[in-house]
């Protein structure tokens, strides 16, 4: 995307810098607040809201931003901005109102809270950047519709695997070949990680531990995935996905070879040498370009292997801001019809009375399943799972149904996913 960096030029020379309000200082807030004030003319962290008012004024610290303005209404942070002063607020609400914000980067992790965050912006006309594949694994696909009456965008990251890997499916496509396969390099995968296994790794490297366990326990990856197949329309070869463990990325063309599903098909590779950052495998045919990558040491097809050996999301999340406020370009975002949906199952045996304890905690992991098939046995997504109470028993391994479980009363989370079964039922 390098006539972003032309494009965010011309708003330095005129002055006019691109006004984005950061929702979440932990280390994803932060992190992009610091990359986007000490590295990204043209754009401008107008304010940065956190319900601990003090990590919100440590993320414009570390960037060398001292003695933010704290503010507690719209006309308040709107002044601040005028008056070209930072602000911080516990209020996320301020930001979302304010007319001089251009986007929302929502980077809280959150499902609940997050839901709050983004249908609030959405309606104060924002353009929404999301640095949280659990909400738009989740609700992604009615958040997009909701964004589509209003003339805005909603996007995922560049940097992040989907957005790694979407823009290698466009590049893909840019030279002639049909991306057939698409999705995550993978070091580690084993879904009966825990916090307590995951703890020291997470103290090493200053992380929450349920941060942690849901990059080992696949829920992550499944989350990422799904995000990559709703805006592809990939599905899945399988419950859960093959996942192979290879030597090499390129050796995944050998593998998919005879496993290509009309549509494309998303999954993932262990320990696949670069075991960092996306695939996409693309097909092709056409006698005169196959003696052309053959030529350029491409190998023989019709299975073409690209990959990025790297991703970087927080410091890539600039390029998705501009792409979205100057070019109405979303990086990764749901076509229409959810295509997969991931699903939460039984860590251990779970026992009746029990309450879940979401994402990355003791209870379950995620495994990705085609949405057809996750609604026709009303499969509970993982991303509504935290609070739920169960119902009855679930033995170790079994995915949980809407039935076997009571949903907290009164989460947005819900009634956006009702509002998305009902936008797609057909």
């Amino acid at each position: 995307m390098f006539i972003v960096d032309t494009a965010l030029e011309k708003r330095v020379a005129e002055g006019n810098p691109i006004k984005i309000g950061i929702v979440g200082a932990g280390y994803s807030g932060r992190t992009i607040a610091y990359q986007i004030i000490t590295a990204c003319p043209g754009l401008r962290v107008a304010a940065i809201s956190n319900r601990t008012l003090s990590a919100a004024k440590d993320a414009y610290a570390r960037a060398d931003v001292h003695e933010p303005k704290t503010v507690e209404t719209v006309a308040e942070l709107d002044q601040a901005i005028s008056a070209h002063r930072y602000a911080v607020s516990e209020d996320a609400s301020v930001l979302c109102r304010s007319q001089r914000i251009d986007a929302i980067i929502e980077a809280t992790g959150t499902i609940e809270f997050g839901s709050q965050v983004v249908t609030e912006a959405l309606d104060n006309g924002k353009h929404v950047i999301l640095s949280n594949v659990e909400l738009d694994a989740t609700v992604g696909p009615a958040l997009k519709a909701r964004a589509e009456r209003a003339g805005l965008v909603i996007s995922n990251s560049d940097g992040d695997e989907p957005g790694v890997a979407m823009n290698l499916i466009r590049f893909v496509k840019s030279i002639g070949l049909e991306p057939v396969v698409a999705g995550n390099l993978k070091g580690l995968y084993d879904p009966y990680r825990t916090p307590k296994t995951q703890q020291a790794f997470a103290d090493a490297h200053k992380q929450k531990p349920t941060t942690m366990t849901s990059f080992a326990d696949g829920t992550k990856l499944s989350m990422e995935l799904a995000v990559l197949a709703n805006a592809t329309g990939f599905r899945v070869g399988k419950r859960g996905m093959h996942g192979p463990s290879l030597a090499h990325v390129n050796d995944s063309a050998g593998f998919y070879r005879d496993k290509l599903t009309d549509g494309g098909m998303v999954d993932f590779l262990v320990g696949a040498q670069p075991s960092n950052g996306a695939f996409v495998l693309g097909y092709g045919e056409d006698p005169v370009r196959k003696d052309y990558l053959k030529y350029l040491k491409m190998g023989d097809g019709p299975l073409y292997v690209f990959y990025t050996p790297f991703h970087l999301p927080q410091l890539e999340i600039p390029s998705t801001v501009a792409r979205a406020v100057l070019f109405g370009d979303a990086t990764v975002s749901p076509k229409g019809k959810p295509c997969c949906d991931a699903i939460a199952v039984a860590k251990r045996d779970l026992i009746a009375g029990e309450v879940l304890d979401g994402i990355g905690g003791f209870a379950c992991y995620t495994l990705l399943e085609n949405y057809d098939v996750a609604r026709n046995i009303s499969s509970l997504p993982m991303g509504v799972s935290d609070g739920c109470k169960l119902k009855r028993d679930v033995p170790k391994d079994q995915a949980l149904t809407r039935d076997d479980v009571t949903l907290p009363p009164g989460r947005l989370c819900d009634k956006l996913r009702q509002e998305q079964n009902e936008l797609f039922a057909s």
